[in-house]
Order: structure tokens, then C-alpha cells, then sequence
């Protein structure tokens, strides 16, 4: 009769576990993401550029995202793999160009750019756009009295100049300014390549 009892005791126990473990393994499957693509990590886990910006002052990389004047730009920065350096707290400048922009590269430029075996290539010229400081235009109408030249991300300085009430960088036209939540966004005509590019 012993035996019997403990072998009952035996086999519920054991039913009580199989079935705690199998709703353990559902809930953990149910709780981890699905994969978007094969080989792809969720946005989620791509880093703070992705993180959902709703707030009235967006940070640089998501202005560029919400401009249809620069999907270009964005799939560039994308390719480079420089996101999170567009969403950092800053201050820093951006100086956009636009899809115009890119257009005026020799035919060809932009699709070899954004091959993979580009990248860094692609990450420098992108970081040439980039200085890490506040320069609204105010600041910058004082760099180009004093003949200041403005440091970029990509490690070079670029020239600041006026031609009427037009301002230049590394000569491209601004063309217009937002402000930013981690600094400004200043739309330009032209990509700033680097000298040593």
C-alpha cells in the first residue's frame, strides 16, 4: 500500500512539474521578440536612436527622419551606422543636406557610399557634417568676424563664410535652421566633404 501511495505521490509530483515548466517556456516564448528579419535585432534593441521621440522639440536624427527632404541623409546615416551619434544629448550642430544635395555628387557616389564595405568611408564624411558644439546662427555670423573655423566630428575644420546675408560651411549654403533638442539642425545645398577623403 506504501509503494502505491508513493508511486501516485511520485507521478503528481512529477505531472506538476512537466506542467509548470512547459507554461514557463510558453510565457518566455510568448515574452521574446519575434525577429523582423532573419538576422535582424529588433528596433528595440538597436540602441536610443530608436527609441520613440513624441516630444514638441525632436532631437537631430529624428527632424532628418520626419524631413522628406532628407531620406538620403537618413538612409546614409543608416548605412554608416552613426545613428546614436545624431541622438546623443549634446550640444552638438548638424548641417544637413538635402537629397538635392547628394544629387550634385558625380553619378554613382551615393550607391557606391552605401555598399557595406564603405562604411567607414560613408561614417567620415557624415561625421564631417557634425560639430560637436551650439552654433546657431548667431554663432556662427561671429565665427566668420573673427575667421574662425568650425571642428567637426570627422577631426577637420571647416571654413565659416558670408556672401550678402547668406552663410557658407565648408561651403555649402545654409538654408535654413531648426533647433533641436541636443542642438541645431542646419539644412544645407551641398555634401561637406572631407579634405582627406
Amino acid at each position: 500500500m506504501k509503494i502505491i501511495k508513493f508511486t501516485i505521490l511520485c507521478l503528481s509530483l512529477g505531472a506538476f512539474i512537466l506542467t509548470t515548466s512547459c507554461k514557463d517556456n510558453k510565457e518566455t516564448n510568448e515574452a521574446a521578440p519575434a525577429p523582423t528579419e532573419e538576422g535582424a535585432v529588433p528596433a528595440s534593441n538597436k540602441g536610443q536612436a530608436y527609441i520613440d521621440d513624441e516630444s514638441d522639440n525632436p532631437n537631430a536624427l529624428r527632424i532628418a527622419i520626419n524631413s522628406p527632404d532628407h531620406s538620403t541623409l537618413v538612409a546614409a546615416v543608416e548605412a554608416a551606422e552613426v545613428q546614436n551619434s545624431l541622438v546623443n544629448v549634446g550640444p552638438l550642430t548638424v548641417f544637413a543636406p538635402t537629397n538635392e544635395a547628394f544629387e550634385k555628387l558625380p553619378e554613382g557616389t551615393v550607391e557606391e557610399l552605401l555598399k557595406p564595405e564603405n562604411k567607414s568611408k560613408l561614417a567620415n564624411i557624415l561625421t564631417n557634417h557634425v560639430a560637436p558644439s551650439n552654433y546657431p546662427v548667431d554663432m556662427l555670423l561671429k565665427n566668420v568676424k573673427k575667421g574662425r573655423t568650425l571642428y567637426m566630428a570627422s577631426g577637420e575644420n571647416v571654413e565659416v563664410t558670408q556672401e550678402g546675408d547668406d552663410i557658407y560651411v565648408g561651403g555649402a549654403k545654409i538654408l535654413g535652421t531648426v533647433k533641436a533638442s541636443n542642438g541645431w539642425v542646419h539644412v544645407v545645398d551641398k555634401v561637406i566633404l572631407p579634405k582627406n577623403n
